[in-house]
């Protein structure tokens, strides 16, 4: 079994989509930047993606039961930053950054995003270091078409 370092350095030439996944409950929001997402289903429209579950602030995630993911645009770099934590420079409220709305379930949607996905979550699961969230999708949103953000060998890409 490989060790962590040598599995996270074989990961890191695995290119994926940079999204944002966010939801919202009791008044306060949560948005995280992720590249482990993907399609589960077609009929009915699944996704789902991976959290790290060390963090307890990602805790709101199965407490709201909704999510959105937002994936972004090569333009979007500072907005990955800041939600990734990578931007220490914007203290407080992430959403400050971008214009935000809503859909169905009340998960932000971000304005621009490529496209976002609005969920109801079906199920999660943990799984060793991450949470892994299972969404119906109740709500589509598309925005420009433009070159998508990519993250691959530890730096943002696009295609």
């Amino acid at each position: 079994m490989p060790e962590p370092p040598l599995y996270r350095d074989a990961m890191s030439r695995y290119a994926g989509h940079v999204q944002i996944v966010t939801t919202a409950y009791e008044g306060e929001r949560r948005g995280v930047t992720i590249t482990a997402a993907c399609s589960v289903s077609d009929s009915p429209a699944i996704v789902l993606a991976c959290l790290n579950v060390s963090n307890p602030r990602n805790d709101i995630f199965r407490k709201s039961g909704h999510f959105a993911l937002n994936a972004l645009a090569a333009d979007q770099v500072e907005l990955a930053n800041v939600f990734s934590g990578r931007d220490p420079s914007i203290p407080g409220d992430r959403f400050s950054e971008g214009d935000w709305t809503e859909l169905v379930t009340g998960a932000p949607i971000l304005v621009g995003a490529l496209a976002s996905f609005d969920c109801r979550l079906i199920e999660m699961k943990v799984m060793a270091t991450h949470m892994i969230l299972f969404g119906e999708v109740l709500g589509l949103a598309y925005g420009p078409e433009k070159p998508a953000l990519i993250y691959m060998d530890r730096d943002y890409r696009t295609l």
